[in-house]
């Protein structure tokens, strides 16, 4: 009674914060000044039709360093804590093969999701989408062919391959910002050639690329170290 108690007024408490924040509220007539150079200047600066993929690859390429180390780190810690639970007892599941129609159907659309999350990131200086996204994608991939095949083991070590190597590709395109251009992952080590069109924006489509792989690499690493501990 006492729990169910505090849980409501906390939640009154949140409600009463957040329905002044809302009373309060007066949209903004216009931008900011770092809101106006952003509008104004980033498809002549980076040549990226997709404005908030210019601000989080280039403008602010550092942050986005500092995401992809704690997702890494995420991936890391999971491995850690699981990977001793595997050593103990090896997981010996006793479950039917799956059905044809499941076993068929994740055949046909496990490529499909992999050729998505590659657009996703691909495509991301000029629609929505990038890194992020087109990585989560593609882990969705694995866990589909995990939910197919919940006693068949993946191999780490591709895992493992694909993300140190996405890795290393994304900081060396960093530093290379930081020799020939601008900044670390400036996008301008590259010709932004023609706005609007896939060959554009420079390094960013590279940039995203290695940022989608290694994304999608990490969290597969975290859906199959989990898949491994299921059951136990």
């Amino acid at each position: 009674m006492i729990r169910h108690l505090a849980v409501l007024l906390l939640l009154l408490g949140l409600g009463a914060a957040f329905a002044g924040l809302m009373a309060g509220y007066t949209p903004d007539e216009e931008l900011n000044l770092t809101g106006r150079y952003y509008a104004e200047n980033t498809a002549k600066d980076i040549g990226a039709a997709n404005i908030v993929t210019a601000i989080i690859v280039t403008y602010r390429g550092l942050d986005t360093l500092g995401e992809v180390t704690v997702l890494f780190l995420t991936a890391t810690i999971v491995g850690m804590v699981l990977a001793r639970g595997r050593r103990e007892r090896a997981l010996q599941l006793e479950l039917p093969p799956p059905g044809e129609l499941l076993e068929t159907g994740s055949r046909l659309l496990a490529p499909l999701i992999l050729l998505l999350g590659a657009y996703v990131f691909i495509n991301g200086h000029l629609t929505p989408g990038g890194g992020f996204q087109g990585g989560a994608i593609l882990a969705s991939a694995i866990l589909l062919l995990l939910l197919t095949y919940p006693t068949r083991r993946f191999g780490h070590r591709m895992i493992t391959v694909v993300e140190s190597v996405s890795g290393l590709a994304f900081i060396s395109l960093g530093v290379l910002g930081l020799l020939f251009a601008g900044g670390f992952l400036d996008n301008r080590i590259l010709p932004l050639g023609e706005y609007g069109s896939i060959f554009s924006a420079g390094a960013i489509p590279i940039i995203y690329a290695f940022v989608g792989l290694k994304v999608g690499a990490e969290f597969s690493s975290m859906l199959v170290n989990l898949s491994e501990t299921e059951g136990k």
